[in-house]
């Protein structure tokens, strides 16, 4: 069942398209549960046993250990599916989206809500990094428009996330920011109460409202470089009955006052960034927070969390899934990143936050895919 929440903006499918969608996602499952764990069981039976044989030492790391994986045709077979089940994503969401662009213009317009803002820049530049590649395969990315006020891509994110997810992420794609909330700032944090909040890279808002109904008394920004997720995004906001103030602006350098926020959050910015960006971003950071605010960034967790295979299955999206910054990513040490942007090293905190939150949030415990375990958090406070 197809238990992704309705809002007024979320594209509608037809029969067809709706059984395309559900193939994608059972193909997707079929991939991850069935296919993926004869790669582990591959490597140590079959290929791990030649190398040793060759080299007379094992595999040391993720390179050592693609380079010999990519010569057993299941581990070719399992790569090639995933990345034809990608790219059948997005065609088959697209399809909908595209079908119906029109009509999802004109509701946007036509919002009888005015809660909060959108400010969209017409002289805004992509980073080159941005335009480089379509970011996890999605045709024109984060921010290609093909029309006057084109939202296609944050329409086409919304509901390829889910899809993609199959449904773990909850009903409305938000248990990072929800989860951040509940299992982190709320228990940890209790008399924290934060006035003004930033979401970077906000994408469709996804991960910012959970923080508009944890702290209802903060106005809340979210930024991002895309004008189509971020007219979607406020167009969500909006039918969903929250308010925030999307802006399209670069994380690197905002327009924000200095001091000016209590609260700074981002979940999965930074891999899709480069290290240069990266340590921007810190540094806006600490620019932007009041003293004793703090902020808090999202990921999965870091090759140093995991052994050197895990390291090489993670390492796929790199190579096969337009991500090209998500191993450099993965091998930084955050804490000092943080602190050549600013911050105290006895304030950065690298933490795991358990994830699935919103199975608390909702009675929807047999939402497909559930929990995974936690998201990856590096914090501090200034």
């Amino acid at each position: 069942m197809d238990r992704q929440f309705q809002h007024s903006m979320l594209p509608q499918a037809t029969h067809d398209e709706l059984a395309r969608q559900n193939f994608v996602k059972s193909l997707k499952l079929h991939i991850v549960k069935n296919l993926s764990p004869g790669n582990k069981r591959v490597y140590e039976q079959v290929v791990k046993p030649q190398f040793e044989r060759e080299h007379q030492r094992s595999p040391q790391n993720r390179h050592e250990i693609r380079t010999a994986m990519q010569r057993h045709p299941h581990y070719r077979w399992w790569s090639a599916l995933r990345r034809i089940n990608q790219e059948m994503l997005w065609d088959a969401v697209n399809t909908s989206v595209e079908r119906q662009l029109p009509e999802l213009i004109e509701r946007a317009k036509q919002s009888d809500r005015q809660l909060g803002t959108l400010t969209l820049d017409p002289d805004f530049k992509i980073p080159v990094y941005q335009t480089a590649v379509d970011i996890h395969c999605m045709p024109g990315s984060y921010h290609s428009e093909y029309t006057a006020d084109d939202l296609a891509a944050g329409a086409t994110y919304d509901r390829g996330v889910y899809i993609y997810g199959a449904g773990w992420l909850g009903p409305l794609n938000d248990d990072m920011g929800l989860s951040i909330v509940n299992n982190y700032l709320k228990p940890k944090y209790p008399d924290f109460r934060p006035t003004k909040i930033l979401d970077l890279g906000c994408s469709v808002g996804h991960s910012t409202l959970p923080y508009v109904d944890a702290y209802p008394e903060a106005e809340v920004y979210a930024i991002d470089i895309g004008a189509p997720m971020l007219r979607y995004a406020h167009a969500r906001a909006e039918a969903l009955g929250k308010r925030v103030h999307f802006s399209q602006q670069n994380a690197e350098r905002t327009h924000f006052e200095a001091a000016s926020f209590d609260l700074i959050v981002s979940h999965i910015l930074l891999h899709e960034i480069p290290l240069p960006a990266i340590r921007n971003v810190m540094r806006e950071c600490d620019r932007l927070l009041a003293p004793g605010g703090m902020t808090i960034h999202v990921e999965a967790p870091l090759y140093s969390h995991m052994d050197a295979f895990s390291a090489f299955m993670y390492d796929w999206e790199t190579a096969n899934n337009n991500e090209p910054f998500w191993s450099a990513m993965r091998e930084l040490d955050l804490t000092a990143v943080m602190t050549e942007a600013g911050f105290a090293a006895d304030r950065v905190i690298q933490t795991f936050v358990p994830n699935g939150a919103w199975k608390t949030a909702a009675d929807n415990s047999q939402q497909g895919g559930g929990s995974r375990g936690s998201w990856f958090i590096v914090a501090a406070t200034k």
